[in-house]
């Protein structure tokens, strides 16, 4: 009895086959020995066994994948710098300012205190008057002579009384001068002090004012007295 075809010892040689043969073709041999055993192989039969043969075509392998380039090193975004501009207000100012008696103050502001005095208060002597009956009062540096009478007298006119006499003034303003930012600081930290002295004696509507003035005084000296 011929032995029956087995596709799967078939497939199995035709694999081995393809792995070692490099023909576009390749021959399967089936061998029937005198026992009756089958044997498939890719050589030919031995002499008294009963052969066939077989054709297959040898699968083409496709072609190499072509190699993936290598990725480049992933390029990180230029972090952005950012940029923190701080604004400082300026230390403000404090001038000593003198009187023209000597007394000495402070102030936020170089005006030295501004305004209209009499002349006499800064030394200017009082105008000369004379007075003629009649007229008005005239403002002379000294007095006027009288003219002699010619002629018959006269009757006197009656004597009207002198009228207030502008001696004039003057705008005048104290001295003052910048002091030195440390002696700034010296000058508010005093004044802290002393608005501390007098709170404890201080009426509530005083107190009021003088929480302001401390309040006012310590965001002064936050800002500009770090450095002292």
């Amino acid at each position: 009895m011929r032995p029956p075809f087995r596709p799967g010892l078939l497939a199995a040689l035709l694999a081995c086959a393809c792995t070692g043969a490099q023909a576009a073709e390749i021959t399967l041999y089936r061998c029937v020995d005198a026992k009756g055993k089958l044997t498939l192989r890719d050589t030919p039969c031995a002499k008294g066994e009963q052969q066939e043969t077989r054709t297959f075509q040898k699968p083409v392998d496709p072609p190499p994948r072509p190699v993936a380039p290598t990725p480049l090193p992933a390029v990180e975004p230029k972090k952005q710098v950012e940029v923190r501009y701080v604004t400082v207000a300026p230390p403000r100012p404090l001038y000593e300012c003198v009187t023209p008696d000597g007394e000495r103050y402070t102030s936020d502001t170089d005006a030295g205190n501004p305004r209209w005095v009499p002349l006499w208060t800064l030394g200017y002597p009082w105008p000369a008057t004379s007075f003629r009956t009649g007229t008005a009062a005239s403002i002379a540096v000294r007095p006027t002579p009288r003219p002699p009478n010619i002629g018959p007298p006269t009757r006197p006119h009656p004597v009207h009384p002198a009228p207030a006499i502008y001696a004039g003034s003057t705008y005048v303003a104290d001295e003052c001068h910048a002091l030195p930012q440390e002696e700034v600081c010296s000058r508010l930290d005093d004044r802290l002090w002393e608005i501390k002295r007098r709170y404890l004696n201080a009426m509530p509507s005083e107190r009021a004012v003088l929480d302001d003035e401390e309040r006012g005084l310590r965001a002064r000296m936050n800002n500009d007295c770090r450095a002292y």
